[in-house]
């Protein structure tokens, strides 16, 4: 069994490293000021340039197929890269991407959604959330009618990732009432803002922040179905089944440029003439911090590899994110506590991992819903215990 990274795996994260030590970390004390003046750590503009530097370090579309321009990577590299973007809390992300259920889309819709996506001249946001819904995703309310060539939307989506910012929406709506949600009664359908829905910004205990979007009277032309009418929820289901790896992944990378400071903070910080390094309290939540580090970067390699597989990912990704989820709200508690009252202050990121992660246990499927997959894979004997191994 080698637990060692390929030479193409460590150098294609040693690259990234680089990208975001040189281009991105030097950034960190200006996004610090700007959120503590309540502006965007980063413009869209400023986003931008970045991601067309790492376009020429040769980063551009990290799950984009190569046919159009991507890099197609493994999952266990996507996975790698994003802990390296989790290093830094610049609200930096790479290029080249679209929702991956954008790939559904027929030629027409590939040329006025997903490439302009790809290439960045197009921001889109994903909708299935609902006021009343919640975890319960198939708890949708938001009709689609049937009108001629067209189909008339109505309802409200909440808690929605670039809502406000978005220039499109994939929304899912239910379009035949006498179906199951799940089983044909929904479908997804490209909602140009241009076509009448408007956002709502939702301000959040974090930087940025989500949006409702409402729809009145939304007129849509038949040809913006993503998929099938009846597809819907199935769709749903996979765009939010990918970011259950990604999470934990990006988790990794702010625990260990965390633990990393409580280390720094703990040789270097005096009380009583001696460091705090040399008492047991210190000692003990730095071991545990480090423990689960670990215990969480194994489980996310699991999962992304699983993914490589063309296994069933859904069960390792759910166990990632749960544990994944809960290693870096401890983490970043017990690193606040290490820097006693300068931790708690704005000056440095810690207050702001403390505010960003605790989201990490509540999107793309709450801790409770992680458990639910898990026990209810284990009673119904969809997996054994021990997983691939058993």
């Amino acid at each position: 069994m080698d637990f060692a990274l390929s030479d193409e795996e460590r150098a294609v994260r040693d690259t990234v490293r680089s990208f975001i030590t040189k281009e991105v970390v030097p950034l960190e004390q200006e996004v610090l000021r700007r959120e503590r003046a309540h502006q965007p750590g980063l413009e869209p503009g400023e986003l931008r340039e970045l991601q067309l530097k790492a376009r020429k370090f040769g980063f551009w579309g990290l799950s984009t197929p190569q046919e159009y321009g991507g890099m197609d990577l493994s999952a266990v590299l996507q996975s790698l890269i994003w802990t390296e973007v989790g290093r830094s809390f610049v609200p930096f992300r790479f290029g080249g991407e679209a929702d991956n259920i954008l790939y559904y889309a027929d030629e027409a819709q590939r040329a006025e959604f997903l490439i302009p996506t790809i290439e960045g001249e197009r921001i889109s946001c994903f909708a299935i959330t609902e006021p009343g819904a919640g975890s319960d995703a198939a708890n949708i309310k938001l009709r689609a009618r049937r009108d001629g060539d067209d189909w008339v939307l109505n309802g409200e989506k909440t808690f929605i990732t670039n809502g406000h910012d978005a220039d499109f929406t994939i929304v899912v709506a239910v379009t035949d009432p006498d179906k199951d949600v799940r089983a044909g009664g929904s479908t997804a359908f490209l909602v140009d803002r241009s076509m009448g829905w408007r956002s709502e910004f939702i301000q959040t205990m974090g930087e940025g922040g989500p949006a409702s979007l409402i729809f009145d009277d939304v007129r849509v032309p038949a040809r913006n179905i993503l998929g099938e009418v009846g597809q819907g929820f199935e769709l749903g289901m996979k765009w939010i089944g990918r970011g259950r790896y990604i999470i934990p992944s990006h988790a990794l990378g702010i625990g260990e440029r965390a633990l990393q400071m409580a280390i720094d903070h703990a040789n270097t910080r005096e009380t009583f003439g001696r460091p705090i390094g040399v008492n047991q309290a210190i000692q003990w939540m730095l071991a545990d911090s480090e423990t689960e580090l670990e215990a969480a970067r194994w489980l996310t390699l699991r999962a992304a590899w699983t993914v490589d597989q063309g296994e069933d990912p859904r069960h390792s990704s759910s166990m990632a994110k749960l544990y994944g989820a809960g290693m870096i709200n401890r983490l970043v508690d017990r690193v606040m506590q290490v820097h006693g009252g300068m931790g708690y202050t704005r000056e440095l990121p810690i207050e702001r991992w403390y505010r960003q992660v605790r989201l990490f246990r509540i999107f793309e499927g709450t801790d409770e819903m992680q458990r639910l997959i898990i026990s209810r894979d284990l009673l119904r004997g969809y997996t054994k215990i021990g997983g691939h191994l058993a």
